[in-house]
């Protein structure tokens, strides 16, 4: 989670959910950034999977050509024994294959969201960013990636943390206004 302010307007107030996180980078997609895209422009036999609002999301400044469709599924799937078409990357959530007719998958998709582009660090970048305090790290609930009011997602994941960290929901747009 971005801390305020944070300067880089790609990732002010941003809630990033991590997909890869190795000694050559991260990898991870913004969950609160709809874009105006409704899905069924561009995937319209994924409507029926979508969650609220059916739009694409922006997942992050890198590679806007790239997508990611993230799903939640159930969460009884043994990661080495997933269908194909479905990458597991926690207890019923992972990826899909949007190259696959949605009924072949072999997954019972439950919600799904789609992001063009992803959020990405170089080697060492996001440890550089952690120890100067831009980001807040805090769990992941199962119904996050698929909010239906994204824009609220940030303040609401800070609400729920104890201590300190809840305090920020409350942090103005816009400091001046403190």
């Amino acid at each position: 989670m971005a801390t305020p302010p944070l300067i880089d307007p790609n990732f002010d107030r941003t809630v990033v959910l991590m997909l890869e996180h190795t000694d050559e980078g991260a990898l991870g997609i913004v969950l609160n950034r709809p874009s105006e895209t409704p899905l069924d422009d561009v995937l319209p036999e994924w409507r029926a999977f979508a969650s609220l609002p059916g739009v694409v999301f922006t997942g992050g400044p890198v590679a806007p050509d790239a997508v990611i469709a993230l799903a939640r599924g159930p969460r009884d799937y043994d990661p080495d024994d997933a269908p194909e078409g479905w990458v597991p990357i926690l207890e019923g959530l992972g990826t899909i294959d949007l190259g696959r007719d949605p009924l072949d998958l072999g997954v019972l998709i439950e919600e799904l969201r789609v992001f063009v582009g992803y959020a990405g660090w170089g080697p060492g970048q996001l440890e550089g960013e952690l120890e100067q305090n831009a980001w807040f790290v805090v769990d992941l609930q199962r119904n996050d990636p698929f909010a239906a009011l994204p824009d609220y997602l940030w303040r609401a994941v800070l609400r729920r943390q104890r201590g300190k960290v809840a305090m920020f929901a409350n942090y103005p747009a816009d400091a001046s206004d403190n």
